[in-house]
């Protein structure tokens, strides 16, 4: 996914965190300095983030609107209230307890499930594999917007869709923000019958 945004003119970089399994001190602390710097080296960034790396996303803009200019979410279930447990659960509850036993992977507090205050794109798949799409949807906001996708979570990094997605929500002038909407024959890469920004959770 970077290099591609590279070779479309974007000016790319990773989060360099290292692995993630979840927030600590850390990692919180070197995402806020790292956006710091790229926003003083570039003005406003864009900020995407594929599953748990979306919702660290949304908190940065939440946090700092001025600084991001939009987030773009692949698979990232913010909307989970431990309702629907995904298949992943176990596993990363299990590695982020040697980290820190008090995380709770499957729970999002109340206020992270509503909007931010910049453009936000959710891509999402209903056969994510990994957790279930209904708590990736963003809540309806006039620059808010859900797209559904086909392919699986673990694909969504390299999906042919969701890459024209993120390049189309890149490629927007700050001013000028519309909704997604697919015209002609690459329309037949998203599932039949869906519309864009359907599935919306209520405000």
């Amino acid at each position: 996914m970077r290099r591609l945004l590279g070779h479309l003119g974007h000016d790319v970089h990773a989060w360099k965190q290292g692995r993630n399994i979840g927030p600590s001190n850390e990692i919180i602390d070197g995402m806020v300095r790292r956006v710091d710097r790229l926003h003083q080296a570039h003005g406003p960034i864009d900020i995407v983030g594929w599953s748990l790396g979306g919702i660290y996303a949304r908190e940065i803009a939440r946090l700092a609107p001025d600084v991001v200019r939009q987030v773009i979410t692949m698979g990232s279930p913010f909307q989970t209230t431990g309702s629907h447990e995904s298949n992943a659960s176990g596993a990363f509850r299990a590695l982020q307890n040697r980290h820190d036993p008090h995380f709770e992977q499957h729970r999002v507090p109340s206020w992270a499930r509503d909007p931010i205050p910049v453009w936000t794109t959710s891509i999402y798949t209903k056969t994510d594999g990994i957790v279930h799409w209904s708590q990736c949807l963003n809540v309806h906001h006039p620059h808010t917007e859900n797209i559904e996708v086909r392919g699986s979570h673990c694909g969504l990094g390299f999906n042919p869709a969701a890459m024209w997605i993120i390049a189309d929500r890149l490629a927007q002038p700050s001013d000028q923000w519309q909704r997604f909407k697919p015209a002609g024959p690459l329309r037949y890469l998203f599932p039949r019958g869906t519309g864009f920004d359907v599935g919306t959770v209520a405000a």
